[in-house]
């Protein structure tokens, strides 16, 4: 009986986001393929230690357990690895009781065109070649910047920050004022635009199916006040008044809603994440995640007109 991926919330990784390939990419840069390959199958049950998307997919394969009778959300393990040294990998996913059983293995070359096959709506990977091959095909990919990993396993929620321009929404209002630079004539241009709702970014699709289940989860708390809920989402973005009534517009003509919002217009994000503690933060403009990406799982888009200039 055919898998229904194509009805499934799916998220693609590499094993390099999943997991902490340090010492074995070491190895390979090093020593080359043969060692490389000579290490993994040595260590084959010494299981690795916990990536950076580790918190977050781990929280997101949770969702499933709200679900049970639908199995909603998916995780695929796309790896440049092949079969033979992506056993450890594997070996480690059962450690950890992740549920992940779907994999594809290539050999050294970049899973990105594999992306649409497994209908995912974002791929995670530390390569961030691979990650902008990715988005220059129009799939939606994220480069996990290196960050200590803190994952409290008592904490069952998952929370889920995202800029907005360049990441959420298309980066048509951020070219204005990449061109310009002259923040008052970028305010005039949103004004004047305020009704006219942005085209999807690269995580629209993710944004929209994780605010599905806000709204189940909603409803599950209206029924019963002490039902805990499994995920939260918030915008923290650079925008404050008045451009933050096209994000409101933007998001009515979605008809999607968010936990908390944040328009911040300068003050630094790091400030606010910092209290909010996200799994992941999503975020086009690396200017934004450096000061953040020492305590917060934060992931690169490499999108629009930010990543050009």
């Amino acid at each position: 009986m055919p898998y229904p991926i194509h009805q499934k919330l799916v998220i693609a990784i590499a094993s390099s986001a999943l997991f902490d390939l340090t010492e074995s990419g070491r190895i390979f840069e090093e020593k080359g393929e043969e060692e490389y390959r000579k290490y993994q199958r040595e260590n084959q049950n010494d299981y690795l230690e916990k990536g950076v998307a580790f918190p977050f997919i781990r929280r997101f394969l949770n969702l499933n357990k709200k679900y049970p009778d639908k199995q909603p959300v998916e995780v695929i393990l796309l790896s440049r690895n092949d079969p033979d040294t992506g056993l450890r990998v594997f070996n480690t996913i059962r450690h950890y009781g992740l549920d992940i059983t779907r994999a594809g293995f290539l050999c050294g070359n970049s899973p990105f065109k594999y992306i649409p096959a497994f209908n995912a709506s974002l791929f995670l990977s530390a390569n961030a070649d691979d990650v902008k091959k990715a988005i220059d095909a129009d799939c939606p990919a994220g480069t996990v910047l290196r960050t200590e990993v803190k994952d409290d396993p008592k904490d069952m929620e998952l929370r889920v920050a995202f800029d907005f321009d360049g990441v959420i929404a298309d980066d048509r209002a951020e070219a204005v004022y990449q061109r310009t630079r002259n923040l008052q004539e970028y305010h005039k241009s949103e004004t004047d635009k305020v009704d006219t709702p942005l085209d999807p970014g690269p995580l629209f699709d993710l944004f929209k199916k994780l605010s599905f289940f806000q709204k189940l989860e909603k409803k599950q708390l209206k029924n019963n006040p002490s039902y805990k809920r499994a995920l939260r989402t918030a915008i923290v973005t650079a925008r404050n008044a008045p451009a933050h009534e096209r994000v409101v517009n933007t998001l009515r003509k979605w008809d999607i809603t968010v936990d908390e919002a944040f328009f911040l217009g300068g003050i630094e994000k790091k400030r606010v994440l910092e209290v909010m503690k996200p799994h992941v933060y999503f975020d086009d403009q690396m200017t934004h995640l450096e000061s953040a990406a020492g305590t917060i799982p934060s992931v690169h888009i490499p999108f629009g007109i930010a990543n050009r200039t």
